[in-house]
């Protein structure tokens, strides 16, 4: 026998934990039955990172707008870092570009959030509504099968701590188990992959004056450097550092990401400050180095009867302009609202023909960003004095303002 669910979340990350935070006004106002399955054990306190060594993630004000009507920007919003502009230069070159909140009329154009206190508001609200009874949380576990059925899609479930197996079935599916999602190769469902032979290295670092809310984006030889203004969430961190510590986003290529990431402090700082210059102040300390290698990746079916893919198992970004989390909590939203409707027809929530009207909308949004941001990093690595006159003029244009500036930034919010 199975048990039988509305909607099975597979993956309780950042993006599954959003949708179910979603789907809750459903859950209390039509019954809507949920159930979460996440490898990780949920009830475990995890081990916090110290706060200078914390990864964040870009947030637009379109994903803090989402997150509003959530009820999940109120335990953010103190601990948030404001974007309030964006600074774009080609390095040693003249081109360069200036975003600013004021000419949107908007409170920021984005902000800086630790991941973890992300993960820890998500995490309350899931706690929440499983106290209430709107969730079945199965965690820790994995389904480790998946298969359409007549009107829904059967998984099998093991729970990692005992070894156990349970039968879920769901009338609509949705997998958020990230980029290396095992059911999406079970399923047979194609991903078009691209790999750039670049790494992304991230840390926090320190300058020797306030960031002022400035995030930079700056193109160097090698690639892309982005700088994002934070606010350390401990308080003696925030005395020692007040608002000068940025997120830092370091592309370099495959075979210089082990050297870089073996430097010594001083080597690094030095390093960094010869690579991005001093447009956000000299370069103080620098925490903890991890890196990543940089792909761009589409699932080329997004939904089957009763199945949707999200989050980094629908797509991956490079990380150029910031996009990728902001796009997937887009169609979080999107997807929603196609199962609100469904919902208010009377239809089923996993029929296909209305998923379909959901992945088309989404897909036009999806290839318009990936095609931005993979167009920025093939654009800028470029070296061609007829393509970085153009780049530079391009810059340069779109600094003078104007309609086409206003869009341009509009669609940076996710607006």
């Amino acid at each position: 026998m199975a048990d039988n669910y509305d909607v099975l979340i597979i993956g309780g990350g950042l993006v599954g934990a959003s949708l179910v935070c979603a789907l809750a006004p459903f859950a209390r106002l039509q019954g809507l039955t949920m159930a979460l399955v996440e490898t990780h054990d949920l009830t475990k306190p995890k081990a916090l990172p110290p706060s200078f060594d914390a990864r964040s993630s870009a947030l637009s004000y379109g994903t803090r707008l989402a997150y509003e009507k959530l009820g999940v920007w109120q335990a953010l919003e103190a601990n948030a870092a404001a974007i309030r502009q964006v600074h774009v230069s080609d390095k040693g070159h003249f081109g360069v570009t200036r975003l600013d909140h004021k000419a949107e009329g908007v409170p920021a154009l984005g902000y800086v959030v630790d991941n973890y206190l992300l993960g820890d508001a998500l995490l309350k609200q899931l706690e929440s509504f499983a106290a209430e009874g709107y969730l079945h949380i199965l965690s820790p576990a994995e389904v480790v099968e998946a298969r359409p059925d007549e009107g829904s899609m059967t998984t099998l479930v093991r729970r990692n701590d005992d070894k156990t197996k349970q039968v879920i079935s769901a009338s609509l599916a949705v997998l958020a188990d990230g980029g290396r999602s095992g059911l999406i190769e079970q399923l047979g469902i194609y991903r078009k992959t691209q790999a750039y032979g670049q790494s992304a290295l991230v840390a926090n670092v320190t300058v020797d004056s306030p960031h002022q809310g400035i995030a930079y984006e700056r193109f160097g030889e090698k690639g892309p450097i982005a700088l994002l203004p934070k606010i350390l969430s401990s308080a003696s961190s925030a005395e020692a550092f007040g608002q000068h510590c940025f997120g830092l986003v370091w592309t370099l290529p495959d075979e210089e990401i082990g050297h870089v990431l073996a430097m010594s402090e001083r080597d690094f700082l030095s390093a960094l400050q010869s690579a991005f210059g001093y447009r956000g102040g000299r370069f103080t300390r620098v925490g903890k180095r991890d890196s990543y290698p940089l792909t761009m990746s589409v699932a080329k079916e997004q939904v089957r009867p009763g199945l949707v893919v999200l989050g980094n198992a629908a797509h991956t970004l490079h990380p150029v302009a910031g996009q990728g989390y902001n796009l997937a909590i887009r169609d979080v939203m999107a997807l929603v609202d196609n199962i609100a409707g469904s919902l208010k027809a009377g239809r089923p929530i996993g029929q296909l023909s209305r998923l379909l009207e959901y992945e088309n909308k989404q897909m036009r949004g999806q290839k318009k960003t990936l095609a931005f941001c993979d167009g920025l990093v093939k654009l800028f690595s470029r070296s061609e004095p007829s393509v970085i006159l153009t780049r530079n003029l391009a810059l340069l244009g779109l600094d003078l303002g104007g309609s086409l500036k206003s869009r341009f930034t509009k669609a940076a919010m996710g607006l």
